[in-house]
């Protein structure tokens, strides 16, 4: 069992630090199965989404009015038409974005990719593309890459690499570019809202665009693609468009909304044979596990892009228990971000990361590489499982001094996760497990209580 566990830990080092062959891409390495594929990915757990874009300068305010939801929404929230629109990216100049400094705050957080925005819904691309004028380097008075500058910082600190990219498209005249100002959220599922030209959008500009953060950048981890409501995509398309991914880069893994099958924002697929390798609920965990490869996309106020106005932070206990709660169901936790037009990241945001830090850093071995709990989650908290391991994360340290476990748990061994050299007296009975604990909780957010399994 030792050297079972001990060659696990070594293969995901490697795998985590993107040198391992289950995660390089390149054409000198072998097409893998989708669960050697998927590997890296299972095992990482924890990621962070970075939504960024020419809105980040408009902080979802136009004058008095303010956006409701996402400011990354502001061009069509707040009635921008196209040529008003213009002027934002004319203005993005994120003097003060670091590549370097943003991979080592996701790094020190405890996560091990980040999945950055390469175009949103506006239509602005943050990378040097060869298909259109309107990006980063011929727009925007910034003159550099984004995505070149952050994959390369990603590669030198073994976090893995992965871009978002819309299909939906405001700007461009043969997606819904077309249809502003008069284009509206109530006309989303509207089928009679469409572009009979967007065949060639995603012909021409679409698929070309998505080539190029392949093939200029690197091995990506993810694709990670939103949109997929407009009437414009098919199904057809979702089909077409990861076939074309997987064969520029065969062990890329491609979420679900690069098809049609996506059921709301619940993010599992409805009953049918679609495209993607993994689910996608939006802004909510599953009550219960998924038997299925899932992640939950989650803010860290209410907005996806930057906006001062938010101010309903969710707490750095709140964050930490949702991750294990995450976990607890088989899930990842895509965890996001919304830096500033100067390319700064809030402060708040800043606070809560370095707590997430803190917890991961001394009770990472119960997050990384586990898997969903074997048992129904208990009122004081929830478990993890890993290698004969149960791991019990208590959200609620019991006052009494006794931990009360699942009675089919077959107890070896206890200790707090922290303190390895106390064992903890345990009692088994027909009812329950109970555990002596230590009186006063290890850690003030979530202590976890490491329970090696007998045979």
């Amino acid at each position: 069992m030792k050297m079972k566990y001990l060659q696990k830990l070594a293969l995901l080092t490697l795998v985590l630090f993107g040198t391992n062959v289950g995660y390089a891409q390149s054409s000198a390495n072998k097409k893998l199965s989708d669960d050697e594929r998927m590997e890296w990915w299972r095992d990482s757990k924890f990621g962070m989404f970075i939504h960024w874009g020419a809105y980040s300068v408009i902080g979802g305010e136009r004058g008095t009015n303010i956006a409701g939801g996402g400011a990354e929404w502001a061009m069509d929230k707040l009635d921008y038409t196209v040529e008003d629109y213009e002027k934002f990216p004319e203005m993005f100049n994120p003097v003060f974005f670091d590549a370097d400094a943003w991979v080592t705050m996701a790094k020190d957080a405890g996560m091990k990719y980040i999945v950055i925005t390469s175009k949103h819904h506006e239509g602005f691309g943050l990378w040097d593309s060869k298909v259109s004028d309107y990006d980063i380097m011929d727009t925007s008075p910034f003159k550099r890459d984004i995505i070149k500058e952050l994959s390369e910082a990603c590669k030198k600190q073994g976090i893995i690499f992965c871009f978002y990219y819309s299909i939906v498209d405001w700007h461009h005249p043969q997606a819904q570019g077309n249809l502003y100002p008069n284009y509206n959220i109530a006309q989303h599922d509207d089928p009679s809202v469409v572009n009979p030209e967007f065949p060639e959008y995603y012909k021409n500009y679409m698929k070309p665009q998505v080539k190029e953060l392949l093939t200029n950048y690197g091995d990506v981890g993810v694709v990670w693609f939103d949109g997929d409501w407009i009437s414009d995509y098919t199904t057809e398309m979702g089909k077409d468009l990861y076939k074309f991914i997987r064969e520029i880069q065969p062990n890329t893994i491609v979420n679900n909304r690069v098809d049609k099958g996506r059921n709301g924002m619940e993010g599992m697929d409805m009953e049918g044979e679609f495209a993607g390798d993994f689910g996608t609920p939006e802004q909510e965990i599953p009550d219960t596990g998924i038997d299925s490869d899932w992640e939950a996309c989650m803010t860290m106020n209410g907005s996806w892009g930057y906006k001062p106005s938010d101010n309903k932070w969710k707490s750095s206990e709140d964050l930490i228990q949702k991750l294990v709660d995450i976990v607890s169901k088989g899930g990842n936790f895509l965890l996001n971000i919304g830096p500033d037009g100067f390319g700064r990241f809030p402060a708040e945001s800043i606070r809560r990361l370095k707590a997430m830090g803190e917890w991961t850093k001394t009770n990472g071995e119960a997050i990384y590489g586990a898997s969903a709990s074997p048992y129904e989650k208990p009122k004081w908290g929830r478990y993890t499982e890993k290698d004969g391991v149960i791991y019990a994360h208590v959200f609620d340290w019991p006052k009494t001094g006794t931990l009360k476990l699942h009675k089919d748990i077959k107890v070896k061994r206890a200790t707090v996760l922290t303190a390895p050299d106390t064992t903890l007296e345990f009692l088994g009975t027909s009812r329950e497990v109970l555990v002596s604990v230590p009186l006063l909780a290890p850690d003030a957010t979530v202590s976890v209580i490491k329970i090696e399994l007998s045979e």
